[in-house]
């Protein structure tokens, strides 16, 4: 169920809200438990077995890590062994066999596997929990009902943010429900939402139109149109999803790490990773790079971790190469401004044309990253990069379509307002205090709610890009 849906926002959620609202206290987990196996199961019921396999493994792999300290490390390695496993199986089976029959030259039949919705979410969370109780970091959640809440919780359930036992434990235990957060959850929901509907979607649609296309038959010009359109779609549609998952979480007393902190304004990949899916790079931050030795041994080694980190982050995004190849991508970016050590010369020159130029350079990486993340495969990205960059000559005679096709008028007001919601201007708007600004902001998210509905009901165009990570 899409959280962009008629069906979630004018049925499951009403329901679930009136419901949670007017229960009593002590009801509350029991009911946001049955919210969320209800919304899991209607995207996938028979997935939804799965999930609780996981939840039951990480629950008496923890009580063991907890309970018998001498096999600690034997438990925790089985148990994330076991998580592993299950995303190994359904996420990347097939992908090794692929490359197992390439490599050797076999036969071997691929298996007819769906990937669950949301599995490399969950699986990351639930490893986050025995890990911490592993550490001592959190005591044990002996309750099984309440580490069910903590691992499928709907609203970040299918696409994050990533959320640390560490961070909600208490919050399960007791949290408070008042106006106020419902009210800040509501509009932090139309905001992505919104997002969502009218910049991703409309972002979407350009950018789709391009990338079905053989990269010689469309000119220069509209190379960079689809890769920094879908530069765009990325950016609005898994933020758009973030803000209606904090926003969900507010309503039900939860708050969420933010996982998004305007990454487009970024002058190093090395801070474009500081606010681009925070959730997911600090995860891999606490349980990855740390444990490899993170910087506090040498040079060439804290390089190393840093490529490891990459080559995962790659790897975590999908079964397929240009996934891998693009997490080298930005790990190669960033080893080497830790190799010239950039945040020292940003400190030295606060030139505002080398900060442009900073700026411009951050740019150019990702969104030549973008396409390769577009890209079916490495062959196709590595054509569309031909073109985008004038090696590729293009006959006027295979062009398909005019400019026109690609975009118009409304596709150049879409820009602007792109560029300014990638920009930290409307940072604190719902924290104003005046009252008159107060109600015309409110007056244009209720606005902006109507427009999203009626796209939404109009349109038959809704994907969301990271359900299938």
């Amino acid at each position: 169920m899409l959280f962009s849906s008629m069906t979630f926002i004018y049925v499951f959620l009403p329901v679930v809200c009136t419901i949670y609202l007017l229960a009593k206290k002590e009801l509350h987990n029991a009911i946001l438990l049955g919210a969320s196996i209800i919304f899991y199961a209607w995207g996938e019921p028979k997935y939804l077995a799965i999930m609780l396999l996981s939840i039951i493994v990480n629950y008496y792999g923890a009580i063991l890590i907890d309970k018998y300290l001498k096999y600690k490390k034997l438990t925790l390695f089985i148990t994330i062994l076991t998580n592993l496993g299950f995303l190994i199986y359904f996420k990347y089976f097939n992908f090794i066999l692929e490359n197992i029959n390439n490599i050797f030259h076999s036969h071997i039949s691929a298996l007819d596997i769906v990937m669950p919705i949301g599995i490399s979410f969950y699986t990351f969370q639930a490893v986050s929990y025995v890990v911490d109780v592993y550490r001592k970091e959190v005591p044990v959640q002996k309750n099984f009902y309440k580490l069910s809440l903590f691992i499928c919780l709907f609203p970040q359930l299918i696409a994050g943010p990533i959320v640390k036992y560490h961070d909600v434990k208490e919050q399960i235990d007791d949290r408070e429900v008042c106006f106020d957060k419902v009210s800040l959850g509501v509009k932090r929901f139309i905001i992505g939402l919104s997002k969502k509907v009218i910049l991703a979607n409309s972002f979407g649609a350009i950018a789709d139109k391009i990338f079905t296309q053989s990269p010689d038959t469309f000119s220069h010009a509209i190379a960079w149109l689809g890769a920094v359109s879908y530069s765009f779609q990325l950016y609005f549609d898994f933020s758009g999803y973030s803000d209606m998952a904090i926003g969900l979480g507010l309503i039900f007393g939860f708050k969420f790490m933010e996982n998004f902190n305007y990454p487009y304004i970024s002058k190093s990949i090395s801070e474009f990773w500081r606010r681009w899916h925070i959730s997911l790079s600090t995860w891999f931050k606490q349980y990855v790079y740390i444990p490899l030795g993170g910087n506090r041994c040498s040079k060439l080694k804290t390089m190393r971790n840093l490529g490891i980190v990459f080559l995962l982050t790659g790897i975590w995004h999908g079964a397929a190469w240009n996934f891998l190849i693009w997490g080298a991508w930005n790990g190669f970016f960033i080893i080497l401004e830790k190799a010239v050590n950039l945040k020292e010369f940003e400190q030295r020159n606060k030139s505002k044309w080398i900060s442009l130029l900073q700026h411009l350079y951050c740019i150019l990486v990702f969104v030549i990253g973008w396409v390769m993340f577009r890209a079916e495969d490495m062959t196709y990205a590595f054509s569309y990069l031909k073109n985008m960059f004038g090696f590729m000559k293009i006959n006027p005679d295979n062009v398909l379509y005019n400019n026109i096709y690609y975009g118009d008028r409304v596709e150049v007001l879409l820009f602007v307002i792109a560029i300014m919601c990638s920009m930290p201007i409307f940072r604190n708007i719902l924290n104003i205090e005046n009252k008159f600004l107060k109600t015309i902001i409110n007056l244009w998210l209720l606005i902006l709610f109507i427009i999203s509905s009626i796209s939404i009901a109009a349109s038959t165009y809704n994907p969301f890009i990271y359900f299938r990570f």
